[in-house]
């Protein structure tokens, strides 16, 4: 039996729930107040439908973190250097630590509703893992590299999406230099394999 494809005002309301959070999370104080009522209000929904749609609030910030982190998956899957497959392995991982730290960046407040809403932590979401495994796949793709499995989680905890927004907004850091200090941090960090020529 084909599969039901979804009615074209089920399709249009999802996506506009989607829009309404990401407005409401790029525009809040406090990630933790904005609530499911608030975002049915601002997509033109009603709460019903925002539940039957995504279940829950925690539901609801997983698919919208998806739907924003697809471009990442995808670089990552099948695109050119440095985050593509094919990149060198420590190029790879500097590359890809900076991409999520953009990510961060670009989306904290959401980030940080949906690490915190893991038992307050980010380790238990399915985002965390991909990045994890991908982080340590790659890592221990450097010859003679051990430890990958925990340096990976050391590295990651660089780009915790509390410590992003405390650095962006609590101690005013640029862009560019936390761009630069995550760089230099993580080039340290895998220091000699790192350097060309090195193995």
């Amino acid at each position: 039996m084909p599969e039901r494809k979804p009615r074209a005002d089920a399709t249009r309301n999802r996506e506009a729930v989607l829009a309404a959070a990401d407005r409401l999370f790029a525009t809040c104080e406090n990630p933790a107040e904005v609530t499911m009522a608030d975002i049915a209000a601002a997509a033109g929904v009603g709460k019903g439908t925002l539940f039957r749609g995504f279940g829950d609030r925690n539901s609801l910030l997983r698919a919208l973190h998806t739907a924003r982190l697809e471009p990442l998956r995808q670089a990552v899957a099948e695109g050119p250097p440095p985050l593509g497959p094919g990149t060198p392995p420590a190029e790879r991982a500097l590359a890809l630590l900076d991409a999520l730290l953009c990510f961060k960046l670009d989306h904290r407040h959401l980030s940080q509703a949906l690490e915190g809403a893991g038992a307050d932590s980010p380790y238990g979401t399915p985002q965390y893992d991909w990045a994890h495994a991908l982080l340590r796949e790659t890592l221990e793709r450097l010859p003679g590299f051990h430890g990958a499995d925990f340096t990976a989680h050391a590295l990651l905890a660089a780009v915790r999406a509390d410590l992003v927004a405390h650095l962006a907004d609590r101690e005013n850091i640029p862009r560019d230099r936390l761009r630069a200090d995550l760089a230099a941090y993580a080039t340290k960090a895998l220091t000699p394999w790192s350097e060309p020529g090195t193995t």
